[in-house]
C-alpha cells in the first residue's frame, strides 16, 4: 500500500521539488537585479519535469560514475538556462524585472496548486481510511 502511494505521489513531488528550485532561481535574479554583468536564468519546467521523471534527458550526460554533474544540472533533473536578454543594460546585467516578477508570481501559484492537490489527496485518503 504505501509503495502504491509512494509511487501515486512522486510526480506531484517531484513537480513540487522543481518548482522550488525555480523559485529560488528567481529569487536570486530579483536580488541580483543591480549587480553588473549578472546573466538572469531560469529554468525551463517542462523539459525539466520529464527529465526528471525519467524522458528525454535535458542535462549533460555523465558517462562514468566519478565525473562530476555539469555546473548548471539540478538535482531534480533539467539545466537552468540563461534568460533571453530583451534590453542590454550598460552593467552588463541581463535581469528584466517585470520578466522577473511575472515568473515568480506564476511560479507561486502553480506551488500553490500543487500544494493544494497534495492536502485534497491526502484528505480524501483519510476519508477512505476513516470509512466516510
Amino acid at each position: 500500500m504505501i509503495d502504491r502511494l509512494e509511487q501515486d505521489l512522486s510526480f506531484t513531488q517531484t513537480a513540487l521539488r522543481l518548482r522550488s528550485q525555480r523559485q529560488e532561481m528567481l529569487a536570486s535574479n530579483i536580488a541580483n537585479a543591480d549587480t553588473p554583468n549578472f546573466k538572469a536564468r531560469d529554468i525551463d519546467f517542462k523539459s525539466a519535469l520529464a527529465s526528471a521523471m525519467g524522458g528525454a534527458d535535458a542535462s549533460l550526460a555523465r558517462t562514468h560514475a566519478g565525473h562530476l554533474a555539469g555546473v548548471d544540472a539540478l538535482p531534480a533533473g533539467g539545466a537552468a538556462k540563461y534568460r533571453t536578454e530583451y534590453q542590454g543594460a550598460v552593467d552588463g546585467n541581463t535581469v528584466n524585472m517585470d520578466v522577473e516578477r511575472a515568473a515568480f508570481a506564476e511560479n507561486a501559484m502553480q506551488v500553490e496548486a500543487l500544494m493544494t492537490f497534495i492536502n485534497k489527496r491526502f484528505q480524501g485518503l483519510g476519508r477512505a481510511i476513516s470509512g466516510q
